[in-house]
C-alpha cells in the first residue's frame, strides 16, 4: 500500500492565522489524548497567546494545506528572568495529517528559531502512552528528565507525563 503524500507548507504564524490555529488546536485538544486541556482556549485567549508570541519574537509555527491550518509547534517564554534561556514546546497535528511528517517539520522550525535566538533549553511535557511523539522528540536529542505521576486525570482516569528537555551548548 503506497501512502499518500500531503502537500502543505510550514510557515511562522501571523496575525491572519490565528482563527485556524485556535481552531486547530481544539480540535487536538478534544481528542483528550494529547493536550494539557480539553478542549482549545476561547478565541480571544488564543489571539492574546498568538500575538505575545509574536511580539516576543517567539518561534511559532503553523502547517498549511489547502489554506488550513493543520498542525502548529510554539516554543514560549516561561516569564521569569531567570528562565530567559528557556523554551516551553508545544505542538499538535490535526489527526487526519499525522504521520506525514507535519510534526517533525514543525519541530525543525521551531527548534532553529530557538537557538538562533539564543535559547539554551526547550523542554517539554509529554503523556507517558504518547510513545510515537517520545521517539520523535528523541530523534531531535530531547532527553527524559524526569516522570510525574498521576499527572494527568481525564474522565477520573489518570495518566502518567513525561519531562523532557533539550539543551544547546
Amino acid at each position: 500500500m503506497k501512502t499518500l503524500m500531503i502537500d502543505y507548507q510550514i510557515l511562522p504564524i501571523s496575525e491572519g492565522h490565528i482563527e485556524g490555529f485556535c481552531s486547530a488546536v481544539d480540535s487536538v485538544a478534544k481528542e483528550h489524548e494529547y493536550l494539557a486541556f480539553l478542549e482549545g482556549p476561547p478565541l480571544e485567549m488564543s489571539r492574546a497567546f498568538v500575538l505575545e508570541n509574536l511580539h516576543g519574537d517567539w518561534p511559532h509555527f503553523i502547517a498549511i494545506h489547502d489554506n488550513r491550518v493543520i498542525g502548529w509547534c510554539d516554543i514560549t517564554s516561561l516569564h521569569r528572568d531567570v528562565y530567559a534561556h528557556v523554551g516551553s514546546l508545544g505542538i499538535g497535528v490535526l489527526a487526519s495529517y499525522r504521520g506525514h511528517g507535519i510534526g517533525k517539520a514543525l519541530i525543525q522550525s521551531a527548534l532553529e528559531k530557538a537557538k538562533s535566538r539564543g535559547l539554551t533549553r526547550v523542554e517539554l511535557t509529554v503523556r507517558e502512552k504518547n510513545y510515537s511523539a517520545i521517539r520523535l522528540y528523541e530523534k531531535f536529542g530531547f532527553v527524559k528528565e524526569g516522570l510525574h505521576r498521576n499527572a494527568i486525570r481525564v474522565c477520573n482516569k489518570y495518566e502518567n507525563q513525561i519531562s523532557m528537555a533539550l539543551l544547546y551548548e
